[in-house]
């Protein structure tokens, strides 16, 4: 562990007010040349290329993996450099992973800014335990938390100084197979705004109080009891959630989770990290860990290539066709070629927001048609030069049967701009069949560096072409087109979250043929099954407030497409919606804020 943190470019401080604020490389070798014949004159050749020499597995996590053990001296300073690097630092370059060995901690405040991520080493997160907080609040933005983008907590037990901890946070910031010894406060100092997020695998053994949230997902995990709502609060497999009463209370409430498969973890085994591979579970409820060890399979940290930020895409996808999986430490990858992931069950984990970037336009990862991937854990940051797709589940046309087991994209998350200008027609295509899409966020820009209608133009956010896709936690927001556009058969989604774009600058920018405006989620005319349980769209549009749009879903009327408890919001008038899925609902209601609700469709 270095003496100081590695030093990082600078960092952007507060970010351009917007509607948030309303509420080593190994290379083929070339021999010398050869010399033919012995009294003649000699002519060179070249000799046959040699194979690249095998890349090892395992090794160092780097400068930017911060590891703790109970005796460690000087935690509590570590965690308030970071901290202070990475507060405000809502576009900057830096990336931290900071994991806490196996034991007992005691008097630790570990505020988390952005692109830092915290986690146990033990198999349970009972295993480490902090006597203390692992605090998200919004003092950088004025006690508005709607920004508290990418960061996470995982695999800890949390003692709350006070009784409750506060993880005041909004998109990309996953709470993940934590246990909280008391309650769970999910709104900023002063209940300012807040705007959603993610809890599954996690044990709050209190309350758990969202206050000023306006959304959220909670799955597979165990709590005292729920305090309020604001709009759409979504809980699945969830033992002490409250009653389905949407809309009064907003609450969605399904039993089960039909399918889940929790996110690959790394751990310690003695002194040898190894990473751990959950199993696939049907029709869950409750924690993973509850009796302790969790079910499924480990990998020793030798099966992996250990890549460090500067490393090739060609050294990258070396190492996959050698058969290893990789981990990717934290920093920022730029990729000439697409990341191949041609064989079964590679598990491909990201450590503190590691970030991909597709240079020349690219494609940053593209998976075959083959059983049991795992994506888990990084960002994808689209480049200058517009990529077709960001993200590629499957070839076009992908038709193998997966149920046994599906590939996973876990915490994966897809921007177009803010960081700079990034282009992109679609972000993530989904071909593969049984694919579990489980917490993403899929954002066009609405403010940042390089963010403007054409600036960082990305027509589509998700599209989903694979049979028997399953979405567990969808967040999509701000395309030019449709948000998410949906053609396989049977696919279900629990849990959306979108925003259109906030900059379309008049009704004309955004006609869909004779319909105003393109809907959020778009269900595909051919599609004969398709179900969603608690999606919400919400408009602003800040340039052209006369903007209408028609509808936030779009569906084929047919038995077997249904959706359940549905809503659109007109932020404070910025635009308006005439219905809310197809020709079904009521309008937005003026400058109010309320939304419009549909319980059942059709």
């Amino acid at each position: 562990m270095p003496d100081s943190l590695p030093s990082n470019s600078p960092s952007d401080s507060r970010p351009a007010v917007g509607r948030r604020t309303l509420l080593g490389a190994a290379a083929a070798a070339t021999a010398a040349p050869v010399v033919l014949g012995s009294a003649a004159r000699a002519s060179a050749a070249p000799a046959p290329r040699r194979k690249p020499r095998a890349l090892p597995g395992g090794g160092d996590l780097g400068p930017n993996v911060l590891v703790f053990d109970p005796s460690t001296p000087g935690i509590q300073a570590r965690l308030d450099e970071v901290f202070r690097q990475q507060e405000s630092a809502q576009f900057g370059t830096g990336r931290y992973a900071v994991l806490f060995k196996p034991g007992t901690y005691h008097g630790l405040n570990a505020q988390l800014g952005f692109y830092t991520s915290i986690a146990g080493l033990g198999l349970s997160p009972d295993d480490t335990t902090i006597n203390g907080d692992v605090t998200v609040d919004a003092g950088w933005f004025d006690g508005n938390a709607t920004q508290n983008f990418w960061r996470s907590a995982e695999n800890l037990a949390l003692v709350p100084v006070n009784g409750t901890n506060r993880w005041a946070v909004a998109q990309a910031a996953p709470f993940r197979r934590m246990h909280v010894r008391g309650g769970l406060n999910l709104a900023p100092s002063g209940y300012g705004w807040a705007s959603g997020g993610y809890i599954a695998d996690s044990r709050i053994d209190g309350q758990v109080g969202p206050y000023s949230q306006q959304q959220w997902y909670t799955r597979d995990s165990a709590i005292g009891s729920w305090l309020n709502g604001v709009w759409n609060m979504v809980f699945s497999g969830v033992e002490g959630a409250p009653a389905q009463s949407f809309p009064n209370p907003p609450y969605t409430t399904l039993t089960t989770t039909p399918v889940s498969r929790e996110k690959p973890f790394l751990y310690l085994q003695g002194s040898e990290y190894r990473v751990f591979l959950p199993e696939k579970r049907t029709n869950a409820r409750g924690v993973t860990w509850g009796n302790g060890t969790p079910r499924g399979t480990s990998l020793p940290l030798t099966r992996f290539y250990v890549a460090r930020p500067g490393v090739t895409a060609a050294t990258l996808n070396q190492a996959l066709a050698q058969g290893l999986h990789l981990l990717l430490t934290p920093g920022i990858y730029h990729l000439s070629e697409p990341l191949r992931i041609d064989r079964p069950n590679t598990v491909v984990l990201g450590l503190g927001y590691a970030t991909l970037i597709p240079d020349g336009g690219v494609t940053a990862v593209k998976v075959a048609d083959v059983d049991g991937v795992r994506l888990a854990g990084f960002l994808v940051d689209a480049g200058p030069v517009n990529s077709p797709t960001l993200l590629e589940i499957g070839p076009r046309g992908a038709s193998r049967d997966h149920s046994a087991n599906p590939t996973t994209v876990q915490d994966v998350f897809i921007r177009i701009g803010g960081a700079g200008p990034g282009k992109a027609t679609t972000s993530m295509v989904v071909n593969s069949r049984h694919t579990i899409v489980d917490h993403t966020w899929v954002w066009r820009a609405d403010h940042g560096d390089g963010v403007g209608w054409e600036t960082n133009r990305a027509d589509y956010g998700v599209v989903v072409n694979g049979d028997d896709v399953l979405a567990t936690g969808l967040f999509v927001e701000h395309f030019n087109k449709y948000d998410v556009q949906w053609f396989g058969q049977r696919g279900r989604t629990i849990f959306f979250q979108n925003e259109k774009a906030y900059d379309a600058p008049n009704q004309a920018a955004i006609q869909n043929g004779s319909i105003k405006g393109y809907a959020a989620y778009r269900v595909g005319d051919a599609v004969t099954s398709h179900e969603g349980w608690g999606l919400g769209s919400y408009c602003f549009y800040n340039v052209d407030p006369t903007i209408v749009q028609h509808h936030g879903f779009a569906a084929p009327v047919r038995p077997n497409v249904r959706f359940h408890n549905l809503l659109v919001v007109s932020l404070g008038g910025q635009g308006q919606y005439e219905r809310v899925i197809n020709d079904t609902g009521t309008p937005t209601s003026g400058t109010s804020t309320v939304p419009s609700t549909v319980v059942s469709y059709p």
